[in-house]
């Protein structure tokens, strides 16, 4: 096979359509809202390569599966299950989520983001690694990092303010509010909202939060209907597809100036924190929260500190030795050595 010009077809979670100068990328994982998995990285790299370097691919085309979810970001119950066990593997997968982030802004050709539901997290950073977007009247964008334990620095703390401006930036990344369409098109989010909201089968403008509830839900003759923002995306290609490719190429070059220094000024440290960070009683705590679907404790921790105690480690630092099998690093607020059962508070000085 030639390197240059791979036909993959055989994505497990990852869908891709080539048709008319257009490559159509689609994150086909819907039961999840859209949340990429380790493998999902992988694929979506390769995905986004494959059509970089096809002379048949003019503009590319990033959407998710379904009505609901553009992308929702990383998998929260693989960040559960997987890597809070195992801190030093979020190294490994923040390099797989660069390697994905960078093949969007790398490609050397447009990539439109098709905002068919929420982007979120990890979502709305694949979405800000796009060169264009349109979004569905339906839909929003926001960060969830600090609700959930995380550090949005995989292309949000670096971009965001690029994009909207120093306090709209932290507006978003620190309270972790919801950004509806309009409102991201104001901000500049966006290029373009498209109707999505329909009311016995006529469109609706500007329809309000309730009406959106309704036609997610498909009640009282309510519905979503993509077909606006089908139509304002293939405008868009048509336009992108008429333009002169190497012009094209290298005009996303120079655009890319401050996105690629915030970028590589960043990312390097971000995962090495990240993955450090996942030691942590935070990550702990706010993902395993989000899995069993109840309100993270975050005030407990905040006592804890100013109690003086841990907040950092669940059962206190590893401050303890067991004074009958010397056993070290035992957590502080341990009453009995988990090695030989022997008491160790009372029995050592400490308390």
């Amino acid at each position: 096979m030639d390197a240059l010009k791979s036909e993959r077809t055989d994505f497990a979670e990852v869908l891709y359509e080539k048709r008319d100068w257009v490559a159509r990328i689609t994150i086909n994982r819907p039961f999840n809202y859209n949340a990429y998995s380790t493998e999902a990285l992988v694929e979506l790299a390769a995905a986004f390569r494959q059509a970089s370097f096809d002379d048949e691919v003019a503009v590319i085309v990033y959407t998710g599966a379904g009505d609901r979810a553009f992308c929702t970001g990383g998998d929260v119950k693989e960040y559960a299950s997987r890597y809070t066990s195992k801190p030093r593997d979020y190294w490994k997968y923040m390099a797989l989520f660069s390697a994905y982030i960078e093949s969007i802004v790398n490609t050397g050709k447009p990539v439109i983001a098709r905002l068919n539901g929420m982007a979120v997290g990890g979502g709305n950073e694949s979405h800000l690694a796009c060169d264009l977007s349109i979004i569905a009247e339906h839909a929003h964008v926001g960060q969830v990092g600090t609700g959930v334990g995380s550090v949005a620095a995989g292309g949000a703390t670096q971009w965001l303010p690029i994009f909207v401006g120093d306090r709209r930036a932290r507006y978003m990344l620190m309270t972790n509010r919801r950004i509806p369409a309009y409102q991201a098109l104001e901000w500049g989010l966006v290029n373009e909202v498209a109707p999505s909201v329909k009311k016995d089968g006529e469109f609706i403008t500007r329809a309000t939060p309730e009406q959106i509830s309704k036609a997610q839900k498909g009640v009282d003759g309510y519905c979503i209907d993509l077909s606006k923002l089908d139509e304002a995306v293939d405008a868009l290609c048509k336009d992108l597809i008429n333009k002169f490719p190497e012009c094209m190429r290298y005009t996303k070059q120079q655009t890319n100036f401050w996105k690629d220094l915030a970028w590589h000024q960043t990312v390097g440290h971000a995962k090495d924190w990240l993955s450090i960070h996942y030691t942590s009683w935070e990550p702990m705590e706010g993902m395993n929260a989000f899995v069993e679907k109840r309100p993270a404790d975050i005030v407990k921790l905040r006592q804890r500190a100013a109690e003086g105690k841990s907040s950092e480690f669940m059962w206190g630092a590893y401050a303890q030795s067991c004074p009958s099998c010397g056993a070290n690093y035992l957590p502080d607020e341990f009453e009995f050595c988990g090695k030989c059962g022997a008491a160790l508070h009372g029995s050592n000085g400490k308390k």
